[in-house]
């Protein structure tokens, strides 16, 4: 696997010809975390030939350095907290539950943006696929992963183009199936592995859904 990746369209595409085993599948729904997932997963469903939606996750960054993520909420209520993280950073319950507040609202307001009215799609029995442009922690992967377990689809699948050895291997706990394209040592960041890791936008989102949805609507 040769890196960085141009970009997040190169990245999903990439991440497709590595899911081909689940092409063609009627059971197959895959679900992006926006904004940086949504091109990924975006190409990863017109090779697949599968469903595409959201799976709305919000990082709970620790106060004064909110890259670093102490945890995770999810839509469906679910709270991800790394608790040894926020113990050894002695971070309070109060200003756990501030960041939380804070991130619940944007979810919400990502929800309606996005979505607007479309209902959440079915997820039982399912063989969902997550997918993001990238993995650090692994907090909101995890958050999602729980937030769906609640849902009782019948597989869970995170696909992901690049991550941390270490993280890959706590979520294989987590998932029934993990598939990451490059493990680079060290690590660092996300972005490092990209060309071209420009934030992707609202109307981005929303304009890849729109494409995706009316696709289905033709079939």
């Amino acid at each position: 696997m040769q890196l960085p990746f141009k970009n997040r369209v190169e990245a999903g595409r990439l991440l497709a010809d590595a899911l081909k085993p689940y092409a063609g599948r009627t059971d197959v729904l895959i679900l992006a975390l926006p904004r940086g997932g949504l091109p990924v997963a975006f190409e990863v469903a017109q090779v697949l030939a599968a469903p595409l939606d959201l799976m709305l996750v919000r990082k709970l960054g620790v106060p004064g350095q909110e890259e670093l993520a102490m945890g995770a909420i999810a839509s469906g209520g679910i709270t991800y907290l790394n608790q040894d993280l926020a113990e050894s950073l002695r971070i309070s319950d109060s200003a756990i539950d501030g960041v939380a507040s804070r991130e619940k609202k944007e979810l919400e307001r990502r929800e309606q943006a996005y979505r607007g009215h479309r209902p959440i799609p079915e997820v039982r029995n399912r063989c969902v696929i997550l997918i993001d442009d990238g993995l650090a922690t692994g907090a909101t992967m995890r958050a999602a992963v729980l937030a769906l377990r609640q849902r009782q689809p019948g597989r869970i699948v995170i696909g992901v183009p690049v991550a941390p050895a270490d993280t890959v291997e706590n979520l294989r706990a987590e998932a029934d199936e993990v598939i990451c394209l490059a493990t680079p040592e060290p690590f660092l960041a996300i972005g490092k592995w990209y060309e071209d890791f420009s934030q992707t936008s609202d109307e981005e989102v929303r304009d890849l859904l729109t494409r995706a949805w009316q696709q289905r609507k033709q079939e």
